[in-house]
């Protein structure tokens, strides 16, 4: 029997590449449910070719044009095996617990942006799922309760992450975590890896959002210039590989072969290579603890002229040094630096603020917290609207 998958955020690029794998291996992936928040169209488009039985959309209100799509979709297939219905309906956020938790279910693609996919991941891992998650948000506001769930549910978590996917192949190899000195996470630096120092307060979002490497959203690709991308990152390996926070490193590595690294006690490193395709890191995870083919390029290691690392400059980087900060003081300052980041960046992109003063707020954030317990999943919710709320209130004040 095809492993039965939910992909929440379906229209988003690992959603999309998730699907590709899926069209590829028919028999042994099929799909359950999907969520879209914006892009009906498409989801729509997706339903019917992998005949999902249930779509998760925002809210009511999008249900007569997802009808309207759905029906344009099946008088284009033409075919009389086009399904006489759709699928079944379901709305918010409790549409989203419900495809990550009904019985069929057997993995769930955690891959909606930001605190809106927490909820969901959560109520995966208290379903005992086998969860493929690519939200960062899961680890970084509520990585203690989150991982609590999946030890006490007996839930499997397989990290879509290119840097955790590439620790987490390195860790099958060796069946020996007790002899980790430490993991490295490597980084491409971002579009501003060389930019004179002086020139980073006159970065303009469109700037910022070309990446030399990936494709991304805008949100993510600030993260990447900024490096708090990878200081998230750094938080969620804390959790994903019970590690404490010392053992995470950072290396740049600007050409983004190798994803990531493990250093073992006896002088040993495994790295995990690859092209910048999402679909290996996906693909792994979905087959697991098998493998299959995914589509992206074979790596060539006679056609790379050289590889180069170097230490992140913390100076050129605040928001990673503001995230191991967050880190060695608690899990609520994570959440802190979670929420004021993505108040920072949206005010960034909007020209309200500088791309500078992005780590200025996080860090008057950061300062003002006292460090708070979270007992439940809807504590974590309700504190990140509160920072969020703060946030947005500090900027309406003058920055210094």
């Amino acid at each position: 029997m095809p492993k039965q998958i939910s992909i929440l955020g379906a229209t988003g690029s690992i959603g999309q590449s998730a699907l590709d794998i899926i069209r590829s291996h028919p028999e042994q992936f099929s799909v359950y449910g999907l969520s879209a928040y914006s892009q009906i169209q498409a989801v729509a488009k997706a339903a019917l070719e992998f005949q999902a039985k249930v779509v998760v959309l925002n809210h009511h209100q999008q249900t007569t044009e997802f009808q309207e799509h759905w029906h344009q979709a099946c008088q284009a297939l033409a075919k009389p095996s086009c399904p006489p219905r759709p699928p079944e309906l379901r709305f918010g956020q409790e549409g989203l617990k419900s495809i990550a938790t009904d019985a069929e279910v057997d993995s769930v693609v955690c891959a909606i942006v930001g605190t809106a996919g927490l909820a969901s991941a959560y109520a995966a891992a208290c379903a005992g799922k086998t969860i493929l998650l690519a939200n960062k948000e899961a680890m970084v506001a509520a990585g203690e309760l989150f991982m609590a769930a999946v030890a006490k549910h007996q839930a499997t978590v397989l990290p879509l992450d290119s840097e955790h996917n590439a620790i987490f192949q390195c860790l099958q190899q060796a069946h020996a975590q007790q002899y980790i000195q430490n993991v490295i996470l490597t980084a491409s630096g971002g579009p501003f890896r060389q930019t004179p120092l002086a020139d980073l307060s006159h970065v303009t979002p469109e700037q910022a959002c070309k990446h030399p490497n990936w494709r991304m959203g805008r949100k993510i690709s600030v993260d990447s210039a900024t490096m708090l991308n990878k200081g998230l990152e750094i938080i969620e390996a804390k959790w994903l590989f019970n590690l404490p926070w010392q053992q995470i490193k950072v290396l740049i590595h600007p050409e983004s072969i190798v994803h990531s690294l493990v250093q073992y006690q006896d002088g040993s490193l495994l790295a995990q290579l690859g092209h910048a395709d999402m679909r290996i890191p996906i693909s792994y995870a979905m087959a697991y603890p098998h493998r299959v083919s995914n589509n992206s390029r074979s790596l060539a290691l006679h056609e790379l002229t050289q590889l180069n690392f170097s230490l992140p400059d913390l100076q050129r980087f605040p928001c990673l040094q503001l995230a191991y900060q967050a880190m060695a003081a608690s899990q609520s300052h994570c959440l802190v630096l979670n929420a004021a980041n993505e108040i920072a960046v949206a005010a960034f992109l909007q020209g309200k603020i500088g791309f500078t003063q992005i780590a200025q707020v996080i860090d008057t954030m950061l300062q003002a917290h006292q460090t708070q317990t979270f007992h439940q999943i809807d504590d974590v919710l309700a504190f990140d609207s509160e920072c969020r709320q703060r946030t947005s209130q500090l900027l309406k004040q003058p920055l210094d």
